[in-house]
């Protein structure tokens, strides 16, 4: 299962969100790998910490490597990192992606992503690509690349006015590109229970039919210990609220979709 988890609103939590559901499918003995699309490279400082800054190879590479013809290309596992957690791995990210966007678009790159992805589909129970906070060539070549998507939300009016055009924008996609795309769900992202415009909003989607997940992921401040020690819910500590959370949640995704 490749799935992409994409917004074109910034700080809704898609980094956290693929991070700790990757994390938790390695745990669970699945082998994983995250894909960091996002030129600012959160996903990959976070799986990787220090070590995201003496990096041999990156998404970067991966790319140039598209617009450079080459007699010996580098495969594409050339181009993932192990993380320090079993099972886990990253194709990490770097700042040059912004750099190389224009010659890819230009150059009609988008299925480069899909094909790699493809080429190593059997090495990996579970995929999961961070993406930019816009629709761009990165993200585009995500939704072609993957077979769901999931949606954060956390909760807000400008938020849920972008929704319905990230919607359209996806069902976009599908039909152009990717026949086989489905919107998994919206990841209801830091959730305050005891506030009533987050439940009203939330209680309002449903009402329309949009698929949203339980359970949600509640507002707290442990997960930025979590990004600060580069370590996951589920390594930081898997007792927590939070981590519970998570785990739920990848559980609720595997029993619905077996991957």
């Amino acid at each position: 299962m490749r799935r992409v988890v994409f917004n074109q609103k910034g700080g809704v939590g898609k980094s956290t969100i693929t991070c700790n559901l990757a994390a938790i499918s390695a745990h669970q003995g699945k082998r994983t790998l995250v894909v960091d699309l996002d030129p600012q490279g959160n996903s990959t400082q976070y799986l990787l910490g220090a070590g995201s800054d003496t990096l041999d190879a990156t998404l970067a590479d991966f790319f140039d490597q598209t617009l450079n013809f080459r007699l010996n290309p580098r495969a594409t596992g050339d181009f993932i990192v192990a993380t320090p957690f079993e099972g886990l791995y990253v194709m990490p990210s770097h700042p040059q992606l912004e750099e190389l966007q224009g010659k890819l678009e230009s150059r009609y790159k988008i299925y480069k992503l899909r094909d790699a992805l493809r080429e190593i589909g059997d090495d990996y129970d579970c995929i999961f690509i961070d993406t930019p906070p816009a629709l761009n060539f990165y993200t585009r070549s995500a939704l072609i690349a993957a077979d769901a998507c999931l949606i954060p939300f956390d909760c807000d009016e400008f938020s849920r006015r972008a929704l319905y055009s990230l919607l359209e924008n996806v069902q976009e996609i599908k039909a152009d590109h990717n026949r086989d795309l489905q919107v998994e769900g919206i990841v209801v992202n830091q959730f305050q229970p005891r506030a009533s415009l987050p439940a009203k909003v939330v209680q309002e989607l449903i009402a329309e039919g949009l698929p949203v997940l339980q359970p949600y992921l509640s507002a707290s401040v442990k997960v930025k210990e979590s990004h600060e020690q580069a370590k996951p819910m589920i390594h930081l500590d898997p007792r927590h609220k939070l981590s519970q959370e998570f785990v739920a949640l990848h559980d609720t995704l595997q029993r619905r979709y077996g991957a």
